[in-house]
């Protein structure tokens, strides 16, 4: 008998705005991460990224969704994980709304086809502007009313993971990745 896995029971609306991603932007601290800022005794920045989120964010690339990192820290840290992982790293930005519009625009895309997941309040305009507005957990509460959904998890403990499985529920893709291609 076939082992069947419960899925996340979501919401149509969500399903619908997920299906349209064809950008999804990450913010990085406080999203990707945990928010905790770790220097050593040089001032060298480290940072822990969840391994899920990862593998959610490379999965999404391999479905045809192109995937940003889009930070305000000038953050080596994470313009290495962006790249290891295939994103296009965008640190040090100082205006979040013109970046993701310089992707969106260059991949020939409509604002309903970005998602952005953000949780405090540099994020804030740019969560205005996406087709899919979204947060951690661990959102800073001003801005919880501002997006069109917060995941169950945390920043840095598998909430992008969580948008990255939506997106692809939303998209059809997960009985390829689960080996079911024939159902």
């Amino acid at each position: 008998m076939p082992v069947t896995h419960a899925r996340p029971d979501y919401p149509a609306d969500l399903v619908a705005r997920a299906a349209r991603i064809r950008l999804a932007c990450f913010d990085v601290d406080g999203t990707l991460t945990d928010g905790r800022l770790w220097f050593d005794e040089d001032g060298r920045e480290s940072k822990a990224f969840n391994v899920l989120d990862g593998q959610g964010l490379v999965q999404l690339r391999k479905a045809g969704v192109a995937v940003a990192f889009v930070t305000a820290r000038n953050s080596l840290v994470a313009a290495n994980r962006a790249r290891e992982l295939g994103a296009e790293p965008h640190v040090d930005v100082r205006d979040k709304v013109a970046c993701v519009e310089e992707i969106r625009t260059r991949l020939g895309l409509a604002r309903d086809e970005v998602a952005f997941m953000g949780d405090d309040l540099p994020d804030l305009t740019v969560l205005r502007i996406a087709g899919f507005a979204v947060a951690p957990a661990s959102v800073h509460h001003w801005i919880r009313d501002e997006v069109h959904w917060v995941t169950p998890s945390r920043g840095g403990e598998g909430a992008a993971r969580e948008l990255c499985d939506l997106i692809l529920h939303a998209q059809g893709r997960v009985d390829a990745l689960l080996g079911r291609a024939d159902r």
